[in-house]
C-alpha cells in the first residue's frame, strides 16, 4: 500500500464497496483512527496506536469471529467498522458493541451509514440479538444521529467519564435490537 492509503484491492472508480478488511488496509485504518484519536472525541485514546497494534487488535477480533469491515472507494479505504464483545461475561454473549470510523476528509457522504448498515446486517446474520454503541462526547450529534437513523435508542449518558483535550467528556450509550431481539428465547 502506498503512503496515501491506496490498497490496490479496491472498488471501481467512484463506487463504494464494503468488504472484509485485508492486511493491506491496515495503514489506512491506522491513519483514519489516528485522526479520531488526535483531533476528536470518538475515541478516548490519547496516543494513536501504530500499525502493528491496530493489526493485533483486528486479529484478536477476527479470531473471535467478529466482523471487521472497510469502506473502499476506488482504491482508497474511506472508513472502517467492526463489532466486538460488549462485555466479557457469558451472559452478554448475544450482545455486540459497534465501532465506526470514517476518514476525516470524507465525512457526511454516507460512508458511516453504509458501514453501520452492513455491520448490523452481518451481526444479525450471525445470530446476535442486541447492538450497543458507546459514543464519545454527548455533543457528537453526527454519531448520535447516525445511530438513531439506524434504529438505535439512547439508553443513557455517563456524564464526565473521560477527560481529554483539557475538558470532561460524556459517553452516550445507545442500543438497538438485532433480529428478534429479546422477543424470543434462545436455545442455549
Amino acid at each position: 500500500m502506498s503512503a496515501n492509503g491506496n490498497t490496490g484491492t479496491g472498488a471501481p472508480p467512484g463506487e463504494m464497496v464494503i468488504r472484509d478488511v485485508a492486511d493491506d488496509d491496515m495503514e489506512a485504518v491506522r491513519e483514519i483512527y489516528s485522526h479520531h484519536v488526535l483531533d476528536g472525541l470518538a475515541s478516548f485514546e490519547e496516543v494513536p496506536p501504530d500499525v502493528a497494534e491496530m493489526t493485533r487488535r483486528r486479529d484478536a477480533l477476527l479470531e473471535q469471529g467478529y466482523p471487521y469491515r472497510v469502506a473502499v472507494r476506488g482504491d482508497r479505504v474511506k472508513g472502517f467498522a467492526y463489532a466486538s464483545s460488549y462485555r466479557p461475561r457469558p451472559a452478554y454473549r448475544h450482545t455486540v458493541e459497534n465501532s465506526v470510523y470514517v476518514d476525516g476528509n470524507t465525512q457526511r457522504q454516507g460512508i458511516g451509514r453504509k458501514l453501520l448498515e452492513d455491520l448490523i446486517e452481518k451481526c444479525t446474520a450471525m445470530g446476535y440479538r442486541r447492538m450497543v454503541a458507546i459514543i464519545g462526547d454527548s455533543a457528537n450529534q453526527s454519531s448520535i444521529r447516525l445511530h438513531a437513523e439506524q434504529g438505535f435508542e439512547v439508553a443513557g449518558t455517563l456524564p464526565s467519564v473521560g477527560f481529554k483535550f483539557g475538558r470532561w467528556v460524556d459517553s452516550v450509550i445507545m442500543q438497538r435490537p438485532l433480529g428478534d431481539g429479546d422477543e424470543t428465547m434462545l436455545d442455549v
